[in-house]
């Protein structure tokens, strides 16, 4: 997946409309606001995404942001989950080997980075939340 610019992005989704994050976090689905940045896309569904917000330095690319978990039928009551390398193999992001990307219906946040080192891609703190393991604006 890529993330470009705060309108040309992807993250990881529950592969259908419902599921609980949690329970997919090894079968997450790409979804983007373009199928184009990367294989086997969806669109994201509308007025799921409410802000977003880019990010890069020379050694990673993030965008975080809220969400309204009601455009995917995101159970509220839920805290979430985690896609990263060490759950989709075959997931790269911004053609990095490193990639963390919570989803938290329960807060309405999302965070996704990319990154060239493992320690910019602390995979061991999901139950910390975005705004811990992705520090940004929301």
């Amino acid at each position: 997946i890529n993330l470009h610019s705060e309108s040309a992005y992807c993250f990881y989704l529950p592969p259908s409309p419902g599921l609980d994050v949690a329970v997919t976090e090894k079968e997450g689905m790409p979804f983007c606001t373009d199928v184009s940045l990367a294989p086997h896309a969806q669109v994201f569904p509308d007025g799921f995404v409410t802000a977003a917000h880019y990010l890069t330095t020379a050694t990673y690319t993030q965008v975080t942001g809220t969400i309204n978990p009601a455009a995917y039928s995101l159970d509220t009551s839920q805290g979430g989950g985690q896609y990263d390398q060490r759950d989709l193999p075959r997931g790269s992001c911004n053609g990095m080997r490193y990639f963390v990307n919570l989803v938290e219906p329960d807060s309405s946040t999302f965070c996704i980075r990319c990154c060239q080192n493992k320690a910019d891609c602390n995979i061991g703190r999901s139950t910390y939340g975005c705004r811990n393991v992705v520090e940004g604006e929301y």
